[in-house]
């Protein structure tokens, strides 16, 4: 119902998914899981940073109250700022461009059904996060929508030229 909410149990699937990935406890599934999780703790404190922001300047995290507190804000700076920041763990989450760095370590170490979840929940859960500033937050903004887009672009391009070049599958 609120973002504060779904960053604690995203938070909560953080962990977990630090065991999926260093569940072989193999050197390599140790050291993916490391920088999995390095790259989930910083991307979650910028979340909470960037919700702390938010909720400075629109006065309620729920879905429902951001959509027209947004809405009702002249001066839109702060809500950018607090935007960007709040997207960097939902980023991070998700695999996007420059913050994908754990994913190829983490899949080819982590066992099938743990990189299914990785694939099929994880990444979409901070896909739902950027989705929701986009929609609640900033609807029509060009600038955001611009960078989303390239990042996105970025993203499954370089993700697929490393598919293109690799001999592992789950790499």
């Amino acid at each position: 119902d609120d973002l504060y909410t779904t960053l604690i149990f995203f938070e909560i699937m953080s962990l977990t998914s630090y065991v999926w990935v260093a569940q072989e406890e193999t050197d390599g599934a140790l050291r993916a899981a490391a920088t999995y999780l390095a790259v989930a703790v910083i991307g979650g404190l910028t979340t909470l940073m960037g919700l702390f922001l938010l909720y400075k300047e629109l006065g309620t995290l729920s879905f429902e109250g951001m959509k027209t507190a947004a809405a009702a804000l002249t001066d839109r700076s702060g809500l950018t700022v607090a935007s960007w920041l709040t997207l960097v763990g939902f980023a991070a989450k998700a695999g996007l461009f420059p913050l994908h760095i754990w994913l190829p370590k983490a899949h080819p170490v982590a066992p099938a059904p743990a990189s299914a979840l990785l694939s099929g929940v994880l990444t979409k859960a901070g896909i739902f996060g950027a989705l929701i500033i986009t929609a609640d937050i900033l609807p029509g903004e060009h600038r955001w929508g611009v960078l989303l887009l390239v990042l996105g672009a970025v993203t499954m391009v370089l993700g697929a030229a490393i598919a293109v070049f690799s001999n592992n599958l789950k790499y």
